[in-house]
C-alpha cells in the first residue's frame, strides 16, 4: 500500500518542478528581454564616457541575449522530458495503441487466410480439372 502512495507523490514532485522550471525560465527570459530594451533606450546618467557606456551596455546586451537563449533552450529541454514523461507514462494510450494494431493486424490475417483459402480451392480445381484431362487424353 505503501508502494502506491510512492508513485503519485513522486509524480506530483515531478509536475511541481516541471511547473518551478517553467517559471523560473519564463521569467529569466522576460526579465532579461526588459533589462534589454532599457539598455536599448540610452538614457544613463553615468561617469563614464559615452564610448565606455556604449562598450558596456552592448556587452550586457550580449550577456542577456546569451541569457534568453539558455532560457529558451532550458524551455525546449523540458518539452522534451514532458513528452518523454508522457511517451513512458501514458499507459492507457500505449494500451489503446497496442490494441488497436492487434485488431489491425488480426484483419490482415484474417483477409491473408482468406485469400490463400480461396487459391488453395481454385488451385485444386484446377489441378483436378488438368488431371482428369491428363487421364482422358489418349497420350499418356
Amino acid at each position: 500500500m505503501s508502494g502506491s502512495r510512492a508513485l503519485p507523490q513522486s509524480k506530483e514532485a515531478l509536475l511541481k518542478s516541471y511547473r518551478t522550471r517553467l517559471k523560473d525560465d519564463v521569467k529569466s527570459m522576460l526579465e532579461n528581454f526588459e533589462e534589454i530594451v532599457k539598455l536599448a533606450k540610452g538614457d544613463h546618467d553615468t561617469q563614464l564616457s559615452r564610448m565606455t557606456q556604449c562598450e558596456q551596455d552592448t556587452y550586457e546586451m550580449h550577456v542577456r541575449a546569451a541569457n534568453i537563449v539558455r532560457a529558451g533552450e532550458s524551455l525546449m529541454k523540458l518539452v522534451s522530458d514532458i513528452k518523454q514523461y508522457l511517451i513512458l507514462n501514458d499507459f492507457p494510450s500505449v494500451n489503446e495503441a497496442i490494441t488497436q494494431n492487434s485488431k489491425l493486424f488480426r484483419t490482415k490475417q484474417a483477409e491473408c487466410d482468406q485469400k490463400l483459402m480461396s487459391l488453395r480451392d481454385d488451385m485444386a480445381a484446377d489441378l483436378y480439372d488438368l488431371e482428369e484431362e491428363y487421364y482422358s487424353s489418349l497420350n499418356k
